[in-house]
């Protein structure tokens, strides 16, 4: 095992290795101190009732355990713990406050309990007041649900940080496919917003412009826009009636169709769009 610590961040050689501080110092100043918390948590369980049990009654009838060892070790691993999760990077936010809270906590609960005990010992008392061996019962409880909080903070917290994209699934929303015979649906007009009655562009409808005159209306020969057809425009020489165009006639009312169809489209459209307006205000 190295006695070795890294020192992430700070400069290092040309080689780029960083420099490395010696973990010796820690482990001799945790060698007494773990030798006087152990003892005096083990002292004050046994003057709070803690002792020697059999936890294996009819299986293991020989086997024994001094309950006093699960304060210190409870206590103390986890203000270990919670402190670790406190002071490394990259722990989220609500498992970082949670473990500064509970690590501070816990030594504070730790330096009391060495307090009472050695008090108590000074006093030559042999069993604790009511009031101590409550609150010393409680702590192997109270120890298991705030190491099962951290846990969970700290797992939970970081699966939601690597995996951003599953809340941007769940949430994004998805691409709108309109049925080519609906308009789309306008959006909600603001106050004072005067409804327009312009055609919309759409693939189906073709705009038309006001002052651009329809097709059948076009300039020919014995026609004006604003002259009915000549009645000489239609009769020709050869096999059928024609014009001098070279349109037939059925191919004329072809045309003239399609166009009072496409104006009807263009009309629907646009009453579509008006009365989707005129409700948005309403």
């Amino acid at each position: 095992m190295s006695a070795e610590l890294n020192i992430p961040g700070q400069g290092g050689d040309s080689g780029g290795a960083q420099p490395r501080v010696r973990a010796w110092p820690v482990w001799l100043l945790a060698a007494p101190a773990g030798v006087a918390i152990w003892s005096g948590w083990v002292g004050l369980g046994g003057l709070a009732g803690f002792g020697v049990v059999h936890p294996l009654p009819g299986i293991a009838n020989g086997f024994t355990i001094n309950t006093a060892i699960t304060l210190p070790i409870g206590m103390e691993a986890y203000a270990a713990y919670a402190l670790r999760a406190w002071l490394a990077a990259g722990t989220p936010a609500r498992a970082r406050q949670f473990a500064k809270r509970s690590a501070i906590g816990a030594l504070l609960l730790g330096a009391l309990g060495q307090i009472a005990y050695h008090l108590l010992v000074a006093s030559e008392v042999d069993s604790a007041p009511w009031q101590i061996t409550t609150l010393v019962a409680c702590l192997p409880v109270a120890v298991l649900g705030m190491g099962a909080a951290l846990a969970h903070l700290l797992n939970g917290d970081r699966h939601a940080v690597s995996e951003p994209w599953a809340m941007a699934v769940d949430t994004a929303p998805g691409p709108q496919t309109a049925r080519p015979d609906e308009a789309a649906a306008p959006a909600r007009p603001g106050p004072g917003h005067q409804p327009s009655t312009a055609v919309p562009a759409t693939d189906n409808v073709r705009t038309l412009r006001p002052d651009t005159p329809p097709r059948h209306q076009a300039a020919r020969p014995g026609r004006t826009p604003d002259t009915k057809p000549d009645a000489s425009a239609n009769t020709g020489s050869g096999s059928g009636p024609r014009g001098e165009a070279g349109e037939s006639a059925e191919q004329r009312r072809r045309r003239l169709d399609r166009e009072r169809k496409r104006r009807r489209r263009a009309e629907l459209a646009a009453q579509h769009q008006t009365t989707a307006v005129t409700g948005g205000q309403q």
